[in-house]
């Protein structure tokens, strides 16, 4: 059968016969109307229909309808075709003939016919030989790849970033440079199914070492605050480890659920409306607070529905829990820590902007307000063993002026508020902390917020240079403790494309009032980071 489908892929698909024909010889009789959709096989040339060769096989195809493709199952045409096209047609017939004869319908192949054909095949017995020649070659290669594919749904594709990094500026609280240039990796293999063509699931693997062996991002440990965090410092100690699994599936055009038990996060329910380049762990902006809007840095397990409304408006619903596979006290599903997005975007035809409202809660021992991202005390406002529930709103969107020339920006407001009372070590801003009462029901407000413009193919094709300025988050005014300074994120980055699996990325942002407060040295980071996509 595969032999048959090839030889009619060959005269109805001209482009493929012509990528096969690499022998000069052979390809030197192909007519210059081979660039278009062949209908008929007399749109070919040196077999002419008045020859009793044409005449032959247009009985024989019309006969035994050796060629599919035709409404009514005839030739039509009133050109000649080449010999090679000609044996094509003509090996069709063969195997379509064989098949009769092999099922015990031989009672369908006429004498009279079986003596044509063989006619035929002498006529065209080195046109035949040729093209069997090729089609065996490519039966064994495909078998070779059958052989020796991962699967026949599930595919492998992967993403290795190392960096080589440091900063310089006295640590907070200090009056020295604690920082030392490292050299570090992370590594994501990605197996993806899909079981209809149109759902995917998603298991990562993944190993790295940017973190130290308490799980703190190593160069914040050493400059005291997180916001010189690289966008892609996770792991430790290059274990290996299994953090994501994420199943996609829609149910009609317009809706599609998204379902995962760990490792969910809301850039992977939602877009984060900034171009797709930007939001890129290992070829977009390198910092953590510079990549996208903080108020996306949620994660967890859950489940969330997209939901088309119109050609260009999309509403995303989602629930995340911190751990839903932990069946103990202020864990599991719903007992525990969890963030809910809503987050309606307009896409236009130069630009998109969203709207996203956050509501979650984080138990004592796990307040992450920011991600990461901003100041200690804008992390846990109360002290990181005071239970606080958050609501944040935010707005970012993008813009491309032309081709080559993109702005973007993000900016978000939260509220928080304290669930629990006690006595709680507060950051002070200088890399120390204080000890403050706390109780149910204080709160606190921080903001945020950035502006960027990157230049696509600059410089050469997949390139991409870019510049950012941002306010990361910063507590304007709290029960308990608020900031009176902000900090001011200034970033610059250049991705040099070297080929479509290869990039490099220089970079350089400087922290002016480090954890929002002006008695701390500004912070400078530099690092050269290199991706492998494949």
């Amino acid at each position: 059968m595969l032999v048959k489908n090839f030889a009619f892929l060959l005269l109805v698909c001209p482009l493929v016969w012509a990528t096969l024909l690499k022998d000069h010889s052979l390809a030197a009789d192909t007519n210059s109307s081979l660039q278009g959709q062949v209908t008929s096989v007399s749109q070919l040339s040196d077999v002419k229909p008045t020859d009793w060769a044409f005449q032959s096989l247009q009985t024989l195809v019309e006969r035994y309808a050796c060629i599919a493709g035709y409404p009514d199952a005839t030739y039509r045409g009133n050109r000649a075709l080449s010999r090679y096209e000609f044996a094509a047609g003509l090996n069709a017939c063969m195997n379509r003939i064989s098949e009769l004869i092999a099922t015990g319908t031989n009672e369908l192949v006429n004498r009279e016919d079986l003596a044509v054909l063989q006619k035929l095949q002498t006529e065209f017995v080195t046109e035949l030989a040729t093209i069997r020649g090729r089609v065996d070659v490519l039966e064994a290669r495909t078998a070779t790849l059958e052989a020796q594919q991962f699967s026949t749904t599930t595919k492998l594709n992967a993403q290795i970033i190392t960096a080589v990094s440091d900063s310089f500026g006295n640590s907070v609280g200090d009056d020295r440079d604690r920082s030392q240039t490292y050299f570090a990796d992370r590594g994501r293999l990605n197996l993806e199914s899909s079981f209809t063509g149109k759902d995917l699931l998603r298991v990562r693997l993944e190993f790295g070492n940017f973190l130290d062996s308490n799980g703190n991002s190593q160069i914040a440990s050493v400059t005291g605050t997180g916001m010189t965090r690289l966008n892609f410092d996770t792991d430790s100690n290059n274990d290996l480890s299994i953090p994501h699994i994420r199943y996609y599936f829609p149910v009609s055009d317009s809706l599609a659920f998204i379902v995962g038990p760990t490792g969910i996060g809301y850039t992977d329910i939602t877009d984060t409306v900034t171009p797709a380049t930007i939001a890129d762990d290992g070829n977009g902006v390198p910092s953590l607070f510079g990549s996208y809007s903080p108020l996306f840095r949620r994660g967890g397990g859950g489940a969330a529905v997209n939901w088309k409304l119109s050609d260009d408006l999309m509403l995303t619903l989602g629930y995340l829990a911190d751990n839903p596979n932990f069946p103990s006290s202020n864990n599991g599903l719903f007992d525990g820590g969890y963030n809910t997005l809503a987050h309606l975007v307009y896409y236009g035809k130069q630009g998109a902007v969203g709207v996203a409202y956050s509501h979650g809660y984080g138990p004592g021992g796990r307040v992450n307000l920011t991600g990461g991202a901003g100041s200690n005390l804008a992390i846990s406002p109360f002290g990181d063993n005071i239970a606080t529930s958050s609501n944040i709103v935010g707005t970012q969107g993008y813009y491309r002026f032309s081709p080559h020339f993109q702005i973007h920006a993000w900016g978000g407001y939260i509220w928080a508020n304290a669930e629990s009372s006690g006595v709680s070590a507060i950051s002070n801003g200088r890399g120390g902390t204080d000890s403050l009462s706390v109780n149910n029901g204080d709160h606190a407000n921080a903001w945020f917020g950035a502006i960027g413009a990157s230049f696509p193919d600059v410089g050469g094709k997949g390139n991409l240079p870019g510049i950012l300025i941002g306010v990361p988050p910063h507590v304007s005014s709290s029960d308990i403790r608020k900031e009176s300074e902000n900090a001011y994120h200034i970033e610059a980055f250049y991705r040099w494309q070297l080929n479509d699996n290869i990039s490099v990325t220089p970079g350089f942002w400087m922290i002016l009032n480090p954890e929002n407060n002006n008695n701390n040295d500004t912070q400078y980071v530099g690092l050269i980071r290199t991706t492998f996509d494949f």
